[in-house]
């Protein structure tokens, strides 16, 4: 799979792109009746500098899975408010007692905006060309997260199609909904992966036309005519009430809040959240600023407790939760409003479990463990046990606020937190290699089984951080959690499962949230019917202009 970057603070502020409101339309306020016609400028953070790509299966970038969303239709949808699962180019389904296959009945009258039928045959067709992709990519393709143990697909007569899986798979159906699973012409699958990530062939049976990508540079989407099959979580089951939406993309953050608030946009969408005074500015000149937490995993610091690493102690673990302020930092680095984190998991990922209680800021408490374990304040007021000095080695590609703030916080406990500058060599080898004492990553998913990807080593995206991340009965005991939430078809077993783990965790040591991942919107005036999907991404069945 393109591998998910595992960043640091200094590159962490990147990673945000979503806590607020759910996916009730705003913007602009009522404005009256729905009106058609007009284009949408949508200004992004840049393209993929390494990886750019408009495929569904293949592309992680947030970005390029928000404009895939208004393209590409799915098989479910996910409803943004509580979790569940709806219909969308599938009517019903059926998962088989055994969790290994599941049956889905097909919409009737569905196309690609080429004129080809979605049908059993094209849905079997995709998930033969989904496990194809992760064949010939090795694993590369971020779908591929999606899929696991789909063995292959069955037509069991046009509007019937069976998806088979070697195990089952409590996430599966959650998958069905995403971007990544979005059911495209499956002839694109005669194409190389390369060539589908330029956009050729990528046809999808959505509200909008891919009409051309040019990576780093814009996307453009047309309204589809006859389209009449949208999910009962839009109001407009028809066609879009826009004429066309283009998308570009725009590295500055002030350049782009300035282009909203002159009129030159219609949406700012940021990969950081905006500034105190950019958010002010939005608002002054008449504009709106909608935001929805990313679920998944929260931004999350991660330690090396391997042999011979200081976080390999328990009781250090235990004090460095305490030692973070978590409210200072989110104020901080973020402004005033930002959302404190509470958990392990963003608070709009399904089965999020908050842990506030155990993750308020207790430097006392820290001492008293730091005390326990024989760490000792010297004279420069850092600790020291048997002559070597509480260092934490905390790699980053920059420095930064957030960074710095966390380095100043724990040094109130006496633990020297050392801001090691990467370079781009290193930024390649240095989890491979063990050295660090503290990294961290987040997984953007509206499923909690996003963390498997970090934690469990059979399948995580970098083996030698899960391996790391705790001691040899923590990992048992993880890969146990996972088992029980995944491989089954008790829904309740998983809601207990994903429980226990969360608790485990925060418990043991074994997670670090920082802070949770907000996607903000600057919305104009005009514009009318913004949601956020699921993911978090835009959402544009229901947009109009004025």
């Amino acid at each position: 799979m393109q591998k998910l970057r595992l960043l640091t603070t200094g590159a962490a502020l990147l990673a945000l792109a979503g806590c607020g409101g759910g996916a009730a339309p705003a913007g602009g306020g009522d404005g009256g009746a729905p009106k058609s016609g007009g284009t949408l400028k949508v200004s992004y953070f840049p393209d993929n500098p390494t990886f750019s790509c408009i495929d569904p299966f293949q592309v992680y970038w947030i970005e390029s899975r928000s404009i895939i969303r208004n393209f590409a239709d799915s098989l479910t949808d996910q409803d943004p408010k509580t979790g569940e699962i709806v219909p969308w180019l599938a009517t019903s389904w059926q998962i088989s007692p055994d969790g290994l296959t599941y049956t889905f009945k097909l919409r009737d009258g569905v196309t690609f905006s080429n004129g080809k039928p979605v049908d059993a045959q094209a849905v079997a067709d995709n998930a033969a060309g989904w496990i194809a992709t992760v064949k010939a990519t090795n694993g590369a393709a971020f779908g591929a997260s999606y899929v696991q143990g789909l063995t292959g697909a069955k037509v069991v007569d046009p509007k019937t199609v069976e998806l088979q899986l070697s195990k089952p798979n409590s996430s599966f159906l959650q998958a069905t909904s995403t971007t990544n699973l979005a059911i495209t012409d499956p002839s694109e699958y005669q194409l190389t992966p390369a060539e589908r990530c330029t956009g050729k062939g990528v046809v999808g049976s959505g509200q909008f036309v891919l009409d051309h990508y040019t990576a780093k540079v814009e996307t453009v989407l047309t309204r589809r005519a006859g389209y009449r099959w949208a999910s009962s979580l839009s109001k407009n089951q028809g066609e879009a009430y826009l004429d066309k939406v283009v998308f570009n993309y725009i590295a500055e953050d002030s350049v782009r809040t300035g282009n909203l608030t002159s009129g030159a946009i219609d949406i700012a969408w940021p990969r950081n959240p905006f500034t105190p005074q950019d958010e002010q500015l939005i608002q002054r000149t008449g504009n709106t600023v909608e935001q929805r937490s990313l679920p998944g995993v929260s931004y999350t610091l991660f330690a090396n407790t391997a042999d011979g690493h200081v976080l390999g102690d328990a009781q250090v673990r235990k004090a460095l939760n305490k030692a973070i302020d978590r409210k200072t930092y989110a104020t901080t680095v973020f402004g005033a409003t930002y959302p404190v984190v509470q958990g392990g998991f963003n608070s709009t990922t399904p089965f999020y479990r908050p842990q506030a209680d155990k993750l308020g800021y207790d430097p006392d408490g820290a001492q008293r463990a730091l005390d326990a374990a024989g760490w000792i304040v010297g004279k420069d007021g850092f600790r020291y046990k048997d002559g070597k000095q509480l260092l934490i080695d905390y790699p980053t590609t920059q420095f930064s606020a957030g960074s710095e703030l966390l380095q100043a916080q724990l040094k109130k406990v006496g633990i020297n937190l050392s801001l090691r500058t990467l370079t781009t060599a290193q930024q390649a080898t240095y989890l491979t290699n063990g050295e660090y004492d503290l990294t961290g990553n987040y997984f953007t998913r509206a499923d909690p089984g996003a963390l498997q990807f970090i934690l469990n080593p059979d399948v995580a995206n970098s083996k030698a951080l899960a391996r790391r991340s705790a001691p040899p009965e923590g990992i048992i005991r993880i890969q146990d959690l996972f088992t029980k939430a995944l491989q089954t078809t008790d829904a309740a077993q998983t809601r207990q499962a994903y429980a226990d783990l969360q608790d485990y965790l925060i418990d043991e040591g074994i997670t670090f949230p920082l802070f949770e991942r907000v996607q903000k919107a600057g919305v104009s005036s005009h514009v009318h019917g913004f949601a956020f999907t699921s993911e978090s991404f835009l959402k544009l069945n229901d947009v109009w202009k004025d």
